[in-house]
């Protein structure tokens, strides 16, 4: 076994959404790490002075440099260069990878939080004994009273329950005929899609015995890209002879496109209106570059927007995380020649997500320089 010295250290729980995203990407790159509870006496006394909250995952490394967020942990390994790579090569790839993992890690917040809570009295003994080895009995309660209540922000009501397990089951169908054929989403290896993708397709709807049941009988093949996604390495033998590279030429695959049909009909108009109410804090608060826009600089909510879901009027909370995924499409976006940029402004048009980007939708140079305050969860 690695010696403490030398191994990460990720402070997370099982039962985390966003723990889980980084926890894949370690077993996925063979990294040695070791993943204490948020209960450990370290994380109150070292991790959240520095971090200055309490908030998971985060990583600690051999020589005490400390990084929160998922994100940022797997762009730390991969600004060292690891065996699988999470970007493709193709802008294209890259940049549709960028939405999925927003739709992952964001628009699927309200399939995790609804099939964990709003079925509590079937599932009440599996998420105690999670809360409580996480964090002990006696703050159990408290958590999990706190993590119920975020419902209502998240858009999470009996008008809209309806049309959030229809997605779920959509998506499964959709994935399902997908890894029929692939490992993973952009071929032989796992993208950030695949990354923000799993978050909530292990932590809550994988694991969890309701929705977790459903993938189960519903949707067996997306079930084992689960255990695949969390196994150590590349875990695909019923692809052999298939390799680990993404597909070549910038490919899409076409079993790919019912799942960018679905992440176009669900994320507008509310991520619309989520921008737009963010730019009119920016006008409201006028804050210098680098200096919080709201008076808590680390709130998760800023503030609620009425939307619609699949059709369905909701009022959902804010949360400006949304904008430190989405900005890297965009800096991709710039980084790529002319013709890339045309080709790929083309291909999302014709997905029904060219304004998916922030940037793609005439946010100001001013505007973007305020984007860093947004950055931290």
């Amino acid at each position: 076994m690695p010696s403490q010295e030398t191994t990460q250290r990720l402070y997370g729980v099982p039962h985390s959404l966003y723990t889980g995203i980084a926890r894949c990407y370690l077993r996925t790159q063979g990294i040695d790490y070791v993943e204490v509870p948020t209960s450990h006496p370290d994380f109150a006394q070292r991790i959240m002075p520095a971090i200055q909250r309490s908030i998971i995952p985060v990583l600690e490394t051999p020589e005490g440099d400390i990084v929160q967020d998922s994100l940022d942990i797997i762009d730390h390994f991969e600004k060292q260069g690891v065996r699988y790579s999470a970007y493709p090569d193709g802008l294209l790839q890259r940049v549709l990878a960028v939405i999925i993992q927003y739709y992952g890690t964001q628009a699927m917040l309200p399939h995790a939080m609804h099939y964990r809570w709003t079925y509590r009295d079937d599932q009440e003994g599996f998420l105690r004994d999670q809360f409580a080895a996480g964090v002990g009995e006696a703050m159990a309660d408290k958590i999990m009273s706190r993590m119920n209540s975020y419902l209502p922000q998240l858009g999470v009501n009996d008008h809209t329950i309806p049309e959030i397990e229809a997605s779920y089951e959509e998506l499964l169908d959709t994935l399902s005929a997908h890894f029929a054929e692939h490992p993973y989403l952009f071929g032989g290896r796992p993208s950030i899609a695949d990354y923000g993708l799993i978050g909530p397709m292990f932590a809550h709807l994988g694991r969890d015995p309701v929705p977790g049941n459903i993938m189960k009988v519903r949707a067996p093949k997306v079930f084992r890209w689960v255990e695949r996604m969390t196994a150590p390495g590349l875990d695909t033998p019923e692809f052999p002879g298939y390799g680990d590279q993404f597909l070549g030429d910038d490919a899409i695959p076409e079993t790919l496109e019912p799942l960018f049909r679905q992440i176009a009909d669900e994320i507008f108009p509310m991520l619309t209106d989520k921008l737009s109410f963010m730019d009119g804090l920016i006008a409201e608060h006028q804050p210098e570059d680098g200096q919080p826009v709201s008076p808590k600089p680390h709130q998760r909510y800023v503030g609620a927007v009425e939307s619609s879901f699949r059709g369905v009027p909701v009022q959902a909370g804010i949360q400006p995380y949304l904008l430190y995924v989405l900005r890297k499409g965009d800096d991709m976006l710039a980084d790529g020649s002319a013709d890339d940029q045309a080709r790929v402004r083309e291909a999302l048009a014709a997905r029904g997500l060219a304004d998916a980007l922030p940037g793609e939708r005439g946010y100001t140079v001013d505007r973007r320089n305020h984007i860093e305050v947004w950055e931290r969860r």
